[in-house]
């Protein structure tokens, strides 16, 4: 039997309701008590067998590789060569820092609840309010409804980004064998987006699989393919770019950094299914040696090729009149159908509860009702990439907007309220430095992307 981690117990973690009305507090006397409930937690398959260290090192990588990755030389444009290789570099070590800290939460959760299995993201947000400090028991709701809305956000938005990505990419292939025909970029968007709804009908993961391990290959043989083209024939000197762009540029650089990073979602998932957990934390543990790997990658792509003339993602920068460079388009365009199913998949489980609790009709036909939920949700995020079809602005809104408050607020402020009121006075000064760097990022990630975003609306 395979110890490949199955891929619906890596998203599942987070697949719990927006609202839940569980958590309460009954007064006593002149005090207050806590009612906490029986921890929310995933059974596993009695055939479920843990993954090993180099499993969990694809899983790690895999999520932290993808359309990010690619449109990280436009990021470097941005912000400037020397400017965004040290701030990647601080902000990586930043995010890997929350995951570790999230892990560390998600241990203290496991011990003071009793669990056999880790919590997810939301359910360790919750449960650190209430059993820490007193004064934290009215924000538990909150917290849990926070962190799902944030990901309920970046997961839609990595689907807007992916038909964004397909729909230019596919549009270079077929302007190159078609030149005549100079469809519009949403065109191309709206044919992908009829077999996405048929495909995103499925509600077990488990009959994606052989697409989702296609998109992993495709990918990974286009990612090597990129990296040819970007050593090919040499590169120029380092001081042929400029070392700082301007701070409009900086504000675009970080919300596409923080979503090359956005793996935080799966950190506990993977974790909780390793054969031994405790190698995934440490200095030279699996954690910190994938986030290295990453980062370099990053930072290796190919800004220096290309300089002014980069792409919102590196993919169309790529010769056309070459055979292979066109097959890297097609072979990423295949390989976000699993990429756009894998992250659709889990703010379903988020919002569908609430609204089926919310609408009685929907209790009357629950399938069709579901089915019909999901198509609208899929056409939601082909009306938002077709708004606005370009890549590199929607990445730095979605990493920006989503993903600092993910990887960069919460973690710190979690690890606060954990601890609190017996916190040191360099833990406080260090988790309130992060959140000033996260909101310093959130704000004006978001007001330049949207600012932005208007003025290409507007053209």
């Amino acid at each position: 039997m395979s110890s490949k981690i199955p891929d619906e117990q890596m998203v599942s973690e987070s697949m719990i309701p927006l609202l839940d009305h569980s958590t309460t507090i009954q007064p006593i006397g002149d005090s207050t008590e806590k009612i906490i409930p029986a921890p929310i937690t995933v059974i596993r398959d009695e055939r479920f067998q843990p993954i090993s260290n180099f499993e969990t090192m694809l899983h790690l990588l895999k999520g932290n590789i993808g359309t990010g990755l690619l449109a990280m030389p436009r990021a470097f444009h941005n912000s400037g060569l020397w400017t965004g290789s040290v701030l990647t570099i601080i902000t990586a070590c930043i995010c890997t820092h929350c995951m570790h800290i999230l892990v560390k939460l998600a241990a203290i959760v496991k011990e003071r609840r009793d669990c056999v299995i880790p919590a997810s993201y939301a359910e360790v947000a919750e449960i650190v309010c209430q059993t820490g400090s007193q004064q934290f028991i009215k924000y538990a709701k909150l917290a849990r409804i926070s962190v799902n809305v944030f990901i309920c956000i970046s997961q839609l938005g990595f689907c807007c980004v992916y038909l964004v990505f397909v729909g230019t990419n596919l549009k270079q292939v077929v302007d190159y064998y078609a030149p005549n025909l100079q469809w519009d970029v949403r065109v191309f968007m709206c044919l992908v987006t009829i077999p996405l709804i048929f495909l995103n009908w499925l509600r077990d993961l488990k009959l994606m699989a052989p697409v989702s391990l296609l998109a992993n290959v495709l990918q990974s043989v286009s990612i090597v393919i990129v990296f040819y083209y970007i050593t090919r024939d040499g590169l120029p000197p380092l001081n042929s770019k400029p070392a700082f762009n301007d701070w409009v540029g900086l504000s675009l650089f970080f919300g596409t950094v923080v979503f090359s990073f956005e793996g935080i979602g799966l950190i506990l998932p993977i974790q909780k299914d390793m054969r031994h957990p405790r190698d995934f934390e440490g200095w030279n543990g699996i954690l910190n040696v994938g986030m290295v790997l990453v980062t370099c990658l990053e930072l290796a792509m190919g800004y220096l090729k290309y300089g002014a003339a980069i792409e919102g993602s590196i993919t169309l920068n790529l010769p056309q009149d070459e055979i292979l460079a066109r097959l890297v388009k097609v072979f990423m365009v295949f390989a976000i159908f699993g990429s756009y199913t894998m992250q659709f998949y889990v703010p379903i489980p988020i919002l569908w509860p609430v609204l089926e609790k919310s609408v009685e009709t929907f209790n009357k036909y629950p399938l069709a009702s579901e089915l019909i939920f999901r198509t609208l949700l899929v056409l939601l995020t082909l009306i938002l990439a077709a708004a606005i079809p370009q890549i590199d602005l929607y990445i730095s809104l979605v990493g920006a907007l989503g993903g600092s408050a993910l990887a960069l607020i919460f973690p710190p402020i979690l690890e606060l309220v954990t601890h609190w009121p017996h916190v040191s006075y360099t833990n406080v000064v260090k988790n309130f430095l992060i959140v000033i760097f996260g909101l310093t990022g959130f704000t004006s990630g978001t007001y330049v992307s949207v600012k932005e975003i208007l003025s290409a609306y507007s053209k």
